[in-house]
């Protein structure tokens, strides 16, 4: 059983042996003695005592508290004795040490032999080769592609500056041993009173005796003053932020690990666009965006803490690694995502359907309340569930084109498209479009959605619905029509002011039986009198029906009672009896009550 000895060794707290004590005492002894004519000596004490002070806390890092005798004579080995090194004015003995194990590089700033940071110089020690060399490519890097300067800045934020001799040493490769220290120092003060040799004393005492410059320099310390406390305000901002996207990044991942106990809404959305688990995606997100917010949170910390130690080269190298596998991992995603969408094919479906060429075909669009509350409402696709419980993909991607066609019955030819990483994909997917119509009478329904289920993913599906009439066909679009005509306007051109208009397919183009000329009265200013409109439009419509039975029934040699009926519900014609051409009844128009005019011949 040993006493133990507590020391303060180069700002370290340390329990040692007292037979190591003693042996460390007599050492630091011996070392006086032989720098007892070195300039700088006590400079050079202090480098040692910090040296020794790190080789004894790298030896009791584990559980070993206590530094003893063995501790201490294999630190005296590194160190070398102090009759080894006696370094004269004009050259350095060539000292005769032992080193229990090779000594590296370390990377630091070289502030000494800085032009700005002394980052590229600390970095021309470190790979062994000119400085100058990094600042031209540094310079390229900064005219020709603009990155340069914030990788300058990133490199100076983490990169310690070499502060102590010991530090300098190992910036440079060289072993730190006493012989070493006092070599540096040695040097150090020997630029230090070259450079006042070189004084102009008599300038220099001019430029103190400058009242202008006292208060520049006060000035100076203000501005570095307002800067540090600015830098602190930048430092606490980079915390506050980088912190609360880190807790998002965590809790965001988290949440996305526990998919397999819990159904969240976006889950479909995600699942949507790649196939693989969505925890590994959730990770690389995490990596990806992570890592350069952690270096965020460092630099505001360096900023907030001025001695706040790096976290060192390893760890640095390792998340830069990490980090260049997610975005190449996430970047190898993205294009296999874009092959999805590579290709897209088309499922046609025609289907004739017979009309009387006195009726008007009543064209509407309806919507499936289940899934929307008004005809009006509209999403580019949506997840949801069917009265089935089953997860389908809801879309109104539904348009409309009325077309004419030389074939004497009308009919519609509805087209399902889809995209795929193939035009076979692409024709499956459009397959599978569940898309429904329906004919009532001389109405014809339109669903304004189309559906497909969940597992066929959302690849731009759609519906396009072509309409083909023969020529002489009236129509009537419903209001519902305007949101989803896609019809060129040459060809047909929708009023959408209202609903009341009654259209009929000619050879050309598709013309408006009851639809008038808009005067405006000033600019910008349009004044419609909608009555008036139907009125006049409806006086035409029947002139028009009226003289085109005429010119039938004479052709026939019929004499008959003809009713042209126009109103919401379209053009109605209708005949009553047929007789020779020596009838008795009057001949003439007539119109009863209700405004409908009855023809006779």
């Amino acid at each position: 059983m040993n006493k133990t000895v507590n020391i303060n060794l180069g700002g370290m707290f340390f329990h040692i042996d007292e037979d190591a004590y003693q042996k460390l005492n007599r050492y630091f002894e011996a070392v006086k003695r032989s720098l007892s004519n070195s300039t700088g000596k006590d400079e050079i004490m202090k480098d040692i005592e910090m040296r020794i002070a790190e080789l004894l806390t790298e030896k009791n890092r584990g559980e070993k508290q206590v530094v003893g005798l063995k501790d201490v004579e294999e630190i005296i080995t590194v160190m070398g004795q102090p009759e080894d090194y006696r370094i004269d004015d004009e050259e350095a003995a060539e000292p005769a040490y032992n080193f229990s194990r090779r000594r590296t590089k370390k990377l630091y700033r070289d502030k000494d032999n800085s032009m700005v940071g002394g980052v590229l110089a600390g970095f021309g020690h470190y790979l062994g080769i000119d400085p100058l060399w990094l600042r031209i490519i540094m310079v390229i890097l900064l005219l020709g592609f603009g990155t340069g300067f914030l990788i300058y800045i990133i490199l100076w934020i983490l990169m310690p500056a070499a502060i102590t001799t010991t530090e300098k040493l190992e910036m440079t490769g060289e072993p730190v041993t006493i012989s070493n220290i006092e070599k540096k120092v040695r040097q150090e003060f020997d630029t230090i009173s070259e450079k006042f040799k070189n004084v102009d004393y008599d300038k220099f005492g001019n430029q103190a005796r400058n009242a202008g410059e006292r208060i520049g320099s006060s000035l100076s310390d203000v501005l570095l003053k307002i800067f540090s406390i600015f830098g602190k305000l930048i430092g606490a901002f980079l915390v506050v932020v980088a912190s609360a996207t880190l807790a998002s990044l965590v809790i965001g991942f988290i949440t996305a690990g526990s998919f397999s106990m819990v159904d969240f809404p976006w889950q479909s959305y995600i699942d949507n666009f790649t196939d693989v688990p969505l925890w590994i995606v959730g990770m690389l997100i995490l990596i990806a965006i992570g890592i350069p917010f952690f270096f965020l949170l460092i630099l505001g910390l360096k900023l907030l803490i001025t001695n706040m130690k790096s976290i060192g080269n390893p760890a640095k190298y390792t998340l830069l690694a990490l980090w260049i596998i997610s975005i190449g991992t996430l970047v190898a995603l993205g294009l296999q995502q874009a092959t999805e969408v590579a290709f897209d094919a088309k499922v046609v479906q025609k289907q004739k359907f017979d009309l009387n060429p006195k009726d008007t075909l009543q064209i509407k669009f309806t919507y499936n309340d289940y899934f929307a509350k008004s005809i009006y409402d509209r999403e580019d696709f949506l997840f949801a569930q069917d009265s089935a419980k089953t997860m389908v993909i809801y879309s109104n991607n539904v348009t409309l084109r009325i077309l004419k066609t030389d074939e004497k019955t009308p009919y519609i030819q509805i087209e399902k498209k889809a995209e795929g990483k193939s035009f076979a994909a692409a024709r499956e997917r459009a397959e599978k479009i569940n898309y429904g119509y329906k004919f009532k009478g001389n109405q014809l329904l339109l669903d304004n959605y189309l559906l497909t289920d969940s597992k066929n993913k959302y690849r731009h599906q759609k519906v396009e619905i072509f309409l083909y009439l023969p020529e002489g066909t009236y129509f009537k679009p419903d209001m519902t029509v305007q949101n989803y005509d896609h019809t060129d306007n040459g060809f047909f051109d929708l009023w959408f002011d209202s609903d009341i208009y009654i259209y009929q397919m000619q050879s050309s183009q598709v013309k408006c039986l009851n639809c008038a000329d808009v005067h405006g009265e000033g600019e910008g200013e349009v004044w419609v009198d909608e009555e008036q409109i139907a009125r006049e439009a409806e006086q035409e419509a029947r002139l028009e029906v009226e003289r085109e039975m005429q010119r039938q029934n004479i052709q026939n040699g019929q004499n008959s009672s003809t009713t042209v009926t126009i109103n919401d519900k379209g053009v109605q014609i209708k005949k009553e009896g047929t007789e020779g051409l020596q009838g008795n009844k009057p001949k003439g128009l007539k119109m009863d009550k209700n405004g409908v005019i009855i023809k006779n011949n």
